[in-house]
């Protein structure tokens, strides 16, 4: 084994709240061996695939260091094993990995060789110590046919306003999957009157560097709930803005700022999101982009499309030269919203897209993004309609490629999963967003938020009369979506939590959609 550099204790900052790692070992059954734990940010795996799956680990023993490094230096030699049995008595596949600073001493394994459709059981060994033990699902075989698959649906979990019950919560429901659609972390702490009603408290600057970066996801992967939902099942995750910068497009900050220095700041967030998430080896390029959508295959009964709607985005719209942030605008005044040669989706991933879903044979496919595809117009001033721009409704022309797409090739009962809004919306995408009158073209379903605290309700009500297509709206609760998926049904409940400032909170469900094979559009249950 590499020499590590061990420091006697967690200590300090890890303390924040009365939050500490040791309870998460202590939960795990895990006793420290030869010095400070190893393995205080649990274990986690994503993106299944028939005969195999990312697993995750991070070394460290100091996870919020102000350097980023975990109280880590030189490399650390790991033993991987993945169990058929949660005993470790039939070991399926293992091997041995390094962990280094070039990485923050995080580790990506993608395990090959195994059986699909079924659980397999995964952990780590280094100087002695274990990990937590985590599970995870092999992806069906192709053309395997499947009778069901389950899923929740987490977004924007701001550590300050208050507890992850809601990731124990999801955890307890034991998903196939596990979708997590952005704003995993915030960039900023609240201050001045805000912060006076926080729950925990960062205690960061705001990140712009990668230490500041890392430390937000390790900061958040001390949660005892969220490491349990980790250990539970295989994730697919997208981003947002918050893991960068709050309504960043593309390569355009959110106001007037120099775009150069924050394509490096838009790197540095990239490369920590990448560091702790359980997704495939992708880096970032010479041109600081990092490549993350990704189609994954269920058998027959299902395909994932996880989509990247932050990065290769247009500037939004009819903002100052540098900048990109959203605002409400109407047409007259905002010409640049209706430019055809605008793109959400960056045209490149369009036309991954597109091919997918002409190719696709599944009974159900499912876009997994970050924002409201199905579009909220706002009561007409003046006799204009006024719309919010950094969701697609500032860029109507890709929106409107992507429903003629949906339209023309006609793809098995396509489902939209959003996050961003910090609300439960149930909606009908129509061919044209414009005309209420429009075919169907997709059913969207968007979720509240884990802790971050909703737009007005009395506000967004007063422009439902003005979007029928817009079957539903909830902003007064948080919590996450729970999904049943079989061949001819889709169930959708969305799940509410009691109270976010209470670490025990209760769950119950809010109200329960269903979707039947061949007939888009939600009813309630």
């Amino acid at each position: 084994m590499s020499q590590l550099n061990l420091l006697p204790s967690l200590s300090r900052r890890a303390l924040i709240s009365g939050l500490v790692a040791a309870p998460v070992v202590l939960q795990f059954g895990h006793a420290r061996a030869g010095g400070a734990y190893l393995f205080p940010l649990g274990v986690a795996a994503g993106d299944p695939w028939p005969d195999g799956f990312v697993i995750w680990t991070r070394l460290a023993v100091d996870p919020i260091a102000p350097d980023g490094f975990g109280g880590m230096s030189g490399p650390v030699d790991l033993l991987w094993e993945v169990s058929s049995d949660e005993t470790f008595t039939r070991i399926a596949a293992s091997g041995r990995v390094v962990a280094d600073a070039s990485t923050a001493h995080a580790v990506h394994v993608e395990v090959q060789g195994l059986h699909p459709g079924r659980p397999y059981w995964y952990r780590f060994t280094a100087a002695g110590q274990q990990s937590p033990v985590g599970m995870a699902r092999t992806a069906p075989a192709p053309n395997a046919a499947v009778d069901r698959i389950r899923l929740g649906v987490a977004s924007c979990s701001n550590w300050e306003v208050g507890h992850f019950s809601a990731y124990g919560h999801m955890a307890d429901e034991a998903p196939d999957l596990t979708l997590f659609l952005g704003d995993y972390i915030y960039e900023y702490s609240r201050s001045g009157e805000r912060a006076a009603t926080n729950v925990r408290n960062y205690g960061f600057e705001e990140a712009t560097t990668l230490a500041g970066y890392r430390n937000r996801y390790a900061l958040h992967r001390t949660d005892a709930d969220l490491q349990r939902l980790h250990a539970a099942a295989a994730c697919l995750v997208t981003w947002d803005d918050h893991e960068v910068l709050n309504n960043y497009s593309g390569i355009w900050p959110d106001k007037d700022g120099e775009t150069s220095s924050f394509v490096q700041r838009r790197a540095a967030g990239y490369q920590a999101f990448y560091e702790a998430m359980p997704i495939r080896r992708t880096r970032v390029n010479a041109l600081l982009q990092m490549p993350i959508y990704k189609r994954i295959r269920y058998g027959r009964l299902a395909e994932f499309y996880m989509l990247d709607g932050r990065q290769y985005r247009s500037r939004g719209a009819c903002t100052v030269e540098g900048g990109a942030g959203g605002q409400i605008v109407t047409d007259s005044q905002c010409s640049d919203r209706l430019d055809p040669s605008r793109t959400f989706l960056g045209f490149d991933q369009e036309a991954w897209l597109y091919d997918g879903l002409a190719r696709t044979d599944a009974r159900w496919n499912i876009l997994g993004q970050n924002l409201v595809m199905a579009g909220l117009r706002f009561e007409n001033r003046g006799d204009e309609t006024r719309y919010w721009t950094d969701t697609w409704d500032g860029f109507p022309a890709a929106r409107d490629r992507m429903t003629r797409a949906l339209h023309t090739l006609k793809p098995n009962n396509p489902v939209v999963l959003a996050g961003d809004y910090h609300s439960f919306w149930t909606n009908d995408v129509l061919l044209n967003s414009e005309d209420e009158t429009s075919p169907v073209v997709a059913t969207e379903f968007v979720g509240t938020s884990i802790t971050s605290g909703g737009p007005p309700y009395e506000g967004l009500m007063s422009a439902m009369p003005a979007n029928p297509h817009i079957k539903f709206f909830e902003s007064r609760v948080r919590g996450y979506i729970s999904v049943d998926i079989t061949p001819d049904l889709m169930t959708t409940r969305y799940q509410q939590i009691s109270d976010v400032r209470d670490p025990r909170a209760t769950l119950s469900t809010l109200n329960t959609w269903v979707v039947e094979s061949g007939r888009p559009g939600a009813r309630l249950a």
